[in-house]
């Protein structure tokens, strides 16, 4: 029986909506309902609100790489897999991050997962791309610019964590930023 990608998106999309779910649900209301109330759960706030944006670039380049691959295989489904599984760990290090108004550890844990992240991301494409039907998505993929640029800003930030969390917090929303744009080697290619 041969493997659908539909399959595999929707799982994928009901995944990525249950752990921005879950990131919501651990946002408290602020006991004192003044400014000053609202200021107390800022980092909270702050973690959230780049961890959601997270979630949203990963679930928008997820489905563009999908929607151009012809097909998928076994290896595909267990590299998609473990990209899921290092997402299902950004509510954690969101909480503890924002919990711990951005500690060195907590903030450095976050990179690290962001970096994994990343590196899962890369091991799908390349496991779609060892499927030689799949010649759209390789014509559509060059070099990754942006994703090695990503993961050594990942590396930096994580590394500069311990000491300048503020910094490295930068350097996470810097690489959202590049990646708010959906990849678009592969959008041209799947239009």
């Amino acid at each position: 029986m041969r493997v659908t990608k539909n399959r595999l998106e929707a799982f994928s999309d009901g995944v990525i909506a249950i752990l921005i779910t879950i990131m919501v649900l651990e946002l408290k209301v602020p006991d004192d309902p003044s400014l000053q109330g609202l200021r107390a759960v800022a980092p909270t706030l702050v973690t959230y609100a780049l961890s959601y944006l997270y979630l949203g670039i990963y679930w928008n380049n997820h489905h563009h790489l999908i929607h151009a691959a012809e097909h998928i295989n076994g290896a595909v489904l267990w590299a998609n897999l473990f990209l899921l599984f290092w997402l299902s760990l950004i509510p954690f290090a969101t909480h503890w991050m924002g919990h711990s108004s951005f500690a060195p550890g907590p903030t450095a844990l976050y990179g690290v997962i962001l970096l994994l992240a990343a590196g899962s991301f890369k091991l799908l494409v390349i496991s779609l791309l060892r499927i030689r039907s799949n010649t759209r998505l390789a014509q559509a993929l060059g070099t990754d610019r942006k994703g090695n640029v990503s993961v050594v800003v990942y590396v930096l930030a994580t590394v500069i964590a311990r000491s300048h969390q503020t910094t490295a917090l930068f350097l996470y929303a810097a690489v959202a930023a590049m990646w708010l744009v959906p990849d678009r080697r592969i959008e041209r290619r799947a239009a």
